[in-house]
């Protein structure tokens, strides 16, 4: 089945409604519904997300929390969306092994910020009130060691994470490193910003990582969701041929609009592997990026026969409930690779924004109040979203 495309040749842009539907659309950027009004005066308190209680039956309320004040070599920024990534559900709940985000002091967590630089620090220079700017994962890195020089800071030793150890992007106003803070260009909606902070940045990282050429099938299993969705579009625009395997009406026709080939509904289908393999010339996809948690049981299976397949993980499941392996044999006689992407670099964040500003990569989101936060929270840990969810600090 063909996706569908605007005129100029790329998918259209998918707008979120509040009613939790996703609908063909104009883009936001005719009619931004956030201009990013400079303020005179900055607010002492402000809305944000927080979890008032970890572990597995967390909750999450939205309260007023003071604002915070920029130090010398820092940006405060008023965010006017920010993404919502399963990782905060992880963070929250504390089933990675990671410090509790209570260790930190830290009550709100997101890393999918875009908003406005309303105050810098006596020491900042390059960057001024009225900038837009967007606030990612990584919050800071020492900026001085191997791994920093050469675009894997999140692994740094003293990588400083946004909604984990600093608080995060569902809290409007937020603090951040200005030598390390992404600008966002213009052409470039918040709605749409604001995801590619983590979701789109961490796939366009996987992708290059794999190294697969123009032509190669690559498998998403789990591709409708909100990381997912947006592989698929970057994975189209390099050339690759995407398989979707997810289910419902919802998501067999966004994956498509996006530019899949080919969707598996894995509710429908008889034998998902064999259909996949089938579809990929009856031997196997070149790559597959697991992108949901619940989606790794198959994934090395998507390789079939395929001499030298990747298998690239990005979806995180609870400690000690998924192994991911198979006999050394299949390792070495056909070369299988598998390997695992945390969030993208400074310059994949950069990368994907370009795919935006260039068209290669639409907004398929559902919008929300921040009052519908929790809920939205909720529909999440559910599976219930399709695409991205974001929220609106500013309805």
């Amino acid at each position: 089945m063909a996706a569908s495309t605007s005129a100029s040749g790329h998918p259209p842009p998918l707008l979120g409604r509040q009613d939790g539907t996703v609908g063909v659309g104009t883009s936001p950027q005719d009619s931004n519904p956030n201009p990013n009004p400079v303020f005179d005066t900055i607010p002492r308190e402000c809305k944000a997300g927080v979890c008032v209680r970890e572990g597995p039956d967390f909750q999450v309320r939205v309260e007023q929390v003071p604002v915070p004040e920029p130090g010398p070599d820092e940006l405060l920024i008023r965010l006017n969306v920010t993404g919502i990534c399963y990782s905060d559900i992880h963070f929250m709940q504390g089933d990675l092994d990671l410090p509790a985000m209570s260790t930190f002091g830290v009550r709100s967590p997101g890393h999918e910020g875009a908003g406005v630089v309303v105050k810098i620090g006596s020491k900042v220079q390059n960057w001024k009130v009225g900038d837009r700017a967007g606030l990612k994962p990584v919050w800071d890195t020492c900026g001085s060691c191997d791994l920093c020089w050469t675009g894997r800071e999140a692994f740094c030793e003293k990588s400083i994470h946004a909604g984990l150890m600093k608080p995060g992007s569902y809290q409007q106003y937020v603090l951040s490193p200005a030598r390390y803070t992404a600008p966002i260009p213009d052409g470039v909606d918040d709605y749409t910003a604001a995801p590619i902070m983590c979701s789109a940045s961490t796939v366009h990282r996987s992708l290059v990582e794999s190294r697969l050429r123009p032509g190669q099938w690559v498998a998403f299993p789990g591709g409708g969701g909100g990381v997912g969705i947006q592989g698929v579009q970057i994975a189209k625009a390099m050339g690759l041929r995407p398989i979707v395997i997810d289910t419902g009406k919802t998501k067999r026709e966004l994956s498509l609009t996006c530019g899949a080939e080919h969707f598996v509904d894995f509710k429908e289908s008889e034998d998902v592997v064999a259909q996949v393999i089938q579809l990929a010339d009856g031997i196997g996809v070149h790559g597959v990026i697991v992108t949901a948690p619940n989606a790794y049981a198959d994934a090395i299976a998507m390789v079939g026969k395929r001499i030298s397949g990747k298998v690239m993980c990005i979806g995180l499941p609870p400690k000690g409930t998924v192994h991911l392996g198979c006999e050394p044999s299949k390792y070495c006689f056909q070369n299988l690779t598998i390997s695992g992407t945390l969030v993208g670099s400074m310059h994949d964040i950069a990368c994907a924004l370009d795919f935006a500003r260039r068209g290669l990569l639409s907004p398929i989101h559902t919008v929300y109040g921040i009052d519908q936060l929790p809920e939205v929270v909720e529909m999440l840990k559910n599976g219930q979203i399709a695409g991205r969810a974001v929220i609106d600090f500013n309805r």
